[in-house]
């Protein structure tokens, strides 16, 4: 039976083409559960350190492997969280995970006024909802496939990348706020309550179905489960130009996380910041990427869908080195400010055209494996580059560790200016497309003009 609706739930335009995402019941239910969930997230970020240091006496080493246990599920869980994302209802399982990490943040200041809240639980708390974080992002990346038009995977990517930008620039502002107010402790209760608002939107959802042909179930079925699980690592590799984007990416985590973990200090040692205004300095760099992400769709057609990865990467590097370079004093922490406002306007612009591409070139039977075997490797790095800038601090001094991160962040660049991109105005639109790129040239609809 034929339908009138779009795959994001909405009327098709009277000219045959999809309603704009402003006028998509499913996109806006997506988006602004996420948003409120995003602002949520940031909160934690800085209740959760503070709450160990400050309520219950966490020396600086207990700290720090807060952070280590909230990133190392992705390198653990990221590859069987792409088989389940891809075997079950991806919007269920969302929704699950939405759930379960409202009970558990729910459950911090309900055990701290009924018990004694200790460290340990504090650990279990926020290495379970690392768990249910990645199994979420997982299937979160393969579900905007299917609620919007492929021609509209970059200005929705955009605008949820905006509101990661804008929870940045609030978040933890809004935490101080709160933590001032009702305590460290009770804070948690906003998270919990972000959570269900997420839950909530994602079962208003109603997702018009894309039924997998006879060939893709019958091929699914025989596939055993230790092929099934790293099929998404396979197909990659048979991606020239994805290869090459998730080389870069994963290159610019690991020096971006270096840089973060030595970072406040930096500011604070070197530069001479005071506790406000390193927070000014985080949230005003989140202007660079709430600006550009609201134009990141016209640049992207400007600039071509190609030619923007690369670009995005190499254009502003020489910005980033105002960081390294920043004197003491108050004109320093300016320039350090500008250089991570560059990074983040960079980062949106990237992270929305590799990640559209990766969207429309990977099946949909197949979304939550390849987004798995994305995390697993690009994100499964990130505790080690936090390591790393850890021991570059220590050994060689701030100064020059930041040095050392900031040249690594710009050359992650080389990964795509060195490949098929380059030649390239437009990215193909499927993957036999891809492969035929990478290994050949580049067909006439994709050159440069």
């Amino acid at each position: 039976m034929e339908t009138d609706e779009t795959p994001d739930g909405s009327a098709p335009e009277k000219g045959g083409g999809p309603a704009p995402l402003w006028r998509s019941r499913n996109f806006l239910l997506l988006w602004s559960g996420q948003s409120v969930a995003e602002l949520g997230s940031r909160i934690s970020s800085v209740a959760v350190p503070l709450l160990a240091a400050s309520v219950l006496h966490a020396s600086v080493f207990q700290v720090s492997l807060l952070t280590f246990l909230a990133w190392l599920p992705y390198l653990i869980f990221s590859l069987p969280a792409g088989l389940l994302a891809d075997r079950f209802d991806q919007r269920r399982l969302m929704i699950g995970c939405d759930l379960g990490r409202m009970v558990l943040m729910g459950s911090l200041p309900v055990v701290a006024m009924v018990w004694d809240l200790r460290l340990w639980y504090l650990y279990t708390v926020v290495g379970l909802s690392g768990v249910l974080t990645v199994l979420f992002k997982v299937a979160y990346q393969a579900q905007l496939p299917r609620l919007v038009d492929p021609d509209q995977l970059v200005d929705g990517n955009a605008k949820l990348v905006m509101s990661q930008d804008a929870a940045e620039l609030v978040g933890p502002t809004l935490s101080g706020l709160l933590i001032g107010l009702i305590g460290a402790t009770k804070t948690f209760f906003t998270n919990a309550t972000a959570f269900l608002i997420s839950a909530l939107t994602l079962w208003l959802i109603r997702e018009q179905p894309r039924p997998k042909d006879a060939d893709e179930k019958e091929k699914e079925e025989k596939l055993p489960l230790r092929v099934e699980t790293v099929e998404g690592i396979a197909f990659i590799r048979r991606q020239p130009i994805l290869r090459k984007i998730l080389a870069c990416t994963t290159t610019s985590n690991f020096f971006v996380m270096a840089s973060s973990s030595i970072e406040v200090t930096f500011l604070l040692r070197e530069l001479g910041a005071s506790s406000w205004m390193v927070g000014l300095v985080f949230s005003i760099s989140a202007l660079g990427g709430l600006v550009i992400g609201a134009f990141t769709n016209r640049i992207s057609r400007r600039i071509g869908t190609a030619r923007v990865i690369w670009m995005a990467m190499a254009v502003p590097g020489p910005l980033y080195l105002l960081m390294p370079l920043a004197p003491t004093g108050a004109w320093g922490i300016l320039l350090y400010g500008l250089g991570l406002a560059a990074f983040s306007a960079n980062a949106v612009l990237y992270n929305v055209a590799a990640t559209s591409y990766q969207q429309r070139i990977t099946p949909t039977q197949m979304m939550g494996r390849v987004n798995a075997a994305f995390l697993w490797i690009c994100y499964g790095v990130i505790p080690l580059g936090a390591l790393t800038g850890g021991l570059l601090g220590s050994q060689l001094g701030l100064r020059p560790a930041m040095w050392i991160c900031v040249l690594g962040t710009w050359s992650a660049a080389l990964w795509v200016v060195f490949s098929p991109l380059r030649r390239m105005r437009d990215l193909p639109e499927d993957s036999a497309a891809a492969e035929s790129d990478g290994e050949d040239s580049v067909s006439k609809d994709s050159v440069s003009a």
